[in-house]
């Protein structure tokens, strides 16, 4: 089942995709590598999921986050590509979380964004991936994400 079809299926809503807020781009394509910068958890109404693990929030909150960054991402894809059934697979991952010093799940965290890519692109979603924790991210967002993508003409 091709991703578009997939998506549809999930019933999963894209938000709006997100405009560089500094000077950068929010997705740049080098040959067959599309390589996404970091997105945040932004929510179809504009607003964003903020907080810190370990803090004022908890795993299934962080996994929530990272999920709607998940999809935040597609947005930009669907938005760079015309597509998402252009994605061959996810490549790489970083998945950086806004944490207290002593939270040690980061991994678990970015799972809402790593089951999300394989709910959508099938075994191609699951690429390499680190999750570290970070002591603050732009905004109080609990959790960033930048990916890399291998696409196809």
């Amino acid at each position: 089942m091709s991703a578009e079809a997939r998506l549809e299926e999930l019933k999963l809503t894209l938000p709006p995709a997100p405009k560089p807020v500094a000077t950068y781009l929010t997705a740049v394509l080098v040959g067959d590598l599309l390589y996404v910068s970091g997105h945040g958890p932004l929510r179809a109404d504009g607003t964003l999921y903020t907080g810190r693990l370990g803090d004022d929030l908890g795993i299934a909150e962080g996994q929530a986050a990272a999920r709607q960054t998940g999809l935040a991402i597609l947005s930009t894809l669907k938005s760079r590509l015309g597509s998402l059934d252009r994605v061959v697979r996810l490549i790489k991952v970083l998945g950086m979380v806004n944490c207290t010093a002593n939270f040690l799940d980061q991994p678990k965290v970015i799972n809402g964004f790593s089951d999300l890519m394989v709910e959508v692109f099938g075994e191609a979603g699951r690429g390499a991936r680190s999750a570290v924790g970070m002591g603050s991210l732009p905004g109080g967002i609990a959790v960033e994400i930048e990916a890399i993508f291998q696409v196809k003409e």
